[in-house]
């Protein structure tokens, strides 16, 4: 399973588009939103927010776009070859899983390189170590969205599904825009998503406290609902039992 894995992770880094959507783009919005409007009373507290929302929407791009792999080697065949290979289909569900939570950490990182170098974020080494591990961390659930997505649709249709909800989570769950900015009725939509609630993982470090139980338990409702999602797609499009 480990030479699938180093595999997958080759195939997705060799993919120009994951190089600028997963990583170039929450850069260059991150840098944008920071320095362009914001006076300098705001771009310390602006720097911090958007540096943990802009490296959560990379975080929750790249983990959905897990599922358009699992997609296109649906339509060319390559999951029909793996199947008879040694590999269980638990193996490769886990693996195109392990795949995506790797393939996540490129994004974070750039994104959290650009607030210290470029905008001057200062976090003591705890808070970073805790910051990047919960965002890691955090992307499981939307691994699993993206994998129950590549299983479900073809290749072209998992591309737009994915690029609608990577854009609609992000901006309903406050990733872009602080949620104190929304209409009440929308606001408290909002604290209901995934999103939202994963990006609270990392304002909370940031600001010097511990995520809270109900962010913990909103996120763990989620990542069930997900899984389930995964499980049955991977059924649903493979014949699987």
């Amino acid at each position: 399973m480990l030479d699938y894995i180093r595999l997958e992770i080759r195939r997705t880094l060799r993919d120009v588009g994951f190089v600028v959507f997963g990583i170039g783009m929450p850069v260059g919005m991150y840098l944008l939103f920071t320095n362009i409007g914001v006076d300098g009373r705001e771009h310390a507290s602006a720097a911090v927010f958007s540096m943990v929302g802009m490296a959560s929407y990379g975080a929750v791009g790249a983990a959905l776009g897990t599922g358009m792999g699992v997609a296109a080697d649906r339509q060319v065949g390559w999951l029909r070859q793996l199947r008879v290979t040694p590999l269980s289909p638990m193996k490769l569900v886990v693996g195109r899983a392990v795949t995506g939570s790797v393939m996540v950490l490129p994004g974070i990182t750039a994104v959290l390189l650009a607030g210290v170098v470029v905008n001057g974020v200062r976090l003591s080494p705890g808070q970073w170590a805790a910051l990047a591990g919960l965002l890691w961390v955090g992307t499981l659930p939307f691994t699993l969205l993206g994998l129950g997505n590549g299983y479900r649709f073809s290749a072209q249709a998992t591309g737009m599904v994915n690029v609608t909800c990577t854009m609609g989570l992000a901006v309903l769950g406050g990733l872009w825009f602080p949620v104190s900015l929304f209409p009440h009725w929308l606001a408290a939509i909002a604290t209901w998503t995934p999103t939202n609630r994963f990006g609270q993982l990392g304002w909370s470090i940031a600001g010097g406290s511990l995520p809270s139980l109900g962010t913990a338990a909103v996120l763990a409702g989620w990542f069930a609902i997900f899984a389930g999602y995964a499980v049955s797609a991977y059924r649903r499009g493979t014949g699987s039992a």
